[in-house]
């Protein structure tokens, strides 16, 4: 039972792997898990791509780019083909990734499939402006984990001035319904991602202040990156580092006396604008994006494969293998990205 609930807390895999420092031990640990047809890899699902905000750091506030996504969404008949497909080497179903799953009208039958299948975390993310009591306690008891909600200011009109088209008021009422099913049920984790720019940083200092009242188990920090051409383009990091000190260190410290997992990138690499890093690789083979354009690879056929026959047909565990001898020069890769600590 203990073994079975590390297993279920997805962020003690993310700490150990946090320590685990050698890219070819860890390839070869993806390697030797896809063999023997184990879970290894996490299912990143955008069921619909659209959204009902405009924010104002997100690639949806670009029109040129909004443009390019059509509210295309899965059909419900399309969920048991990609629960077959994949789910059973998941070991983590997320769905919302860069669009808005409230607007999917099948949440509730995915998350289902994804139980049934058993998969040990699942989790959605979710600017939580359109939910009401009914849809979060249904989709709890569905057997929803963990619910991401994105955060962008933590006063009312830094909130609404960075989330264009949302209301802090919804947000703050979904945010107390989930608190209330939280003490239903004790294992249901809430967790906030806040995207920081230099103009909604300094207010994260009163982050605990504003939301006493309100439960937590997961708090993310995410400096600004550029994704498209969005209505925001302060991109710097550099009045970022300038007050990191005072406020990510207080928030550490603040959380940690809380019990909150703490998620935030090491000072020092906020003054990279490139790093050289080899993990690029890891992402490659456990980060499976799945959304109504693209099956996981260009070239998979949702109605005709499964992640076996796909695998087999291209040969992946020959390519999973090579990593574990590839030098390190080839595996890094120069851009830029953070590294983020898990506390």
């Amino acid at each position: 039972m203990v073994a079975r609930k590390k297993m279920r807390n997805f962020y003690i895999l993310l700490k150990i792997n946090q320590h685990i420092k050698s890219v070819r031990l860890k390839s070869l640990g993806i390697y030797l898990l896809h063999l023997s047809g184990k879970r290894y890899f996490g299912i990143f699902l955008d069921p619909v791509l659209a959204c009902n905000l405009r924010c104002r750091m997100c690639y949806f506030s670009d029109e040129e780019k909004r443009k390019s996504f059509s509210h295309e969404m899965f059909k419900q008949e399309d969920l048991p083909r990609l629960a077959d497909a994949f789910f059973h080497r998941a070991l983590k179903l997320q769905i919302g990734c860069g669009a808005e799953p409230s607007l999917f009208p099948y949440n509730k039958e995915l998350i289902r499939l994804g139980k049934a299948k058993k998969v040990p975390y699942i989790s959605m993310t979710s600017n939580a402006n359109r939910l009401k009591e009914k849809d979060w306690r249904e989709l709890v008891s569905a057997g929803l984990d963990e619910i991401t909600l994105s955060l962008h200011g933590v006063t009312k009109q830094s909130y609404e001035y960075f989330m264009t088209g949302g209301s802090y008021e919804a947000f703050c009422s979904s945010w107390l319904v989930l608190t209330d099913i939280k003490k239903e049920r004790p294992d249901f984790k809430i967790r906030i991602n806040y995207t920081v720019n230099k103009d909604n940083m300094r207010e994260l200092g009163d982050f605990f202040s504003v939301f006493p009242a309100y439960a937590l188990d997961i708090l993310q920090i995410r400096p600004i990156q550029q994704m498209g051409n969005p209505a925001y383009h302060h991109f710097s990091w550099d009045d970022i580092y300038e007050q990191y000190d005072s406020i990510i260190e207080k928030l550490r410290r603040e959380c940690s006396g809380r019990q909150i997992t703490f998620i935030a990138p090491a000072k020092q690499d906020l003054v990279k604008e490139e790093n050289e890093n080899a993990d690029s690789v890891l992402v490659h083979s456990t980060f499976f994006y799945i959304s109504p354009k693209i099956c996981w690879e260009s070239d998979f056929e949702l109605d005709k494969d499964t992640y076996e026959s796909y695998a087999k047909r291209t040969r992946l565990g020959c390519a999973l293998l090579a990593n574990v001898f590839k030098s390190r020069k080839k595996m890094l890769t120069t851009k830029k990205q953070l590294n983020y600590k898990i506390n």
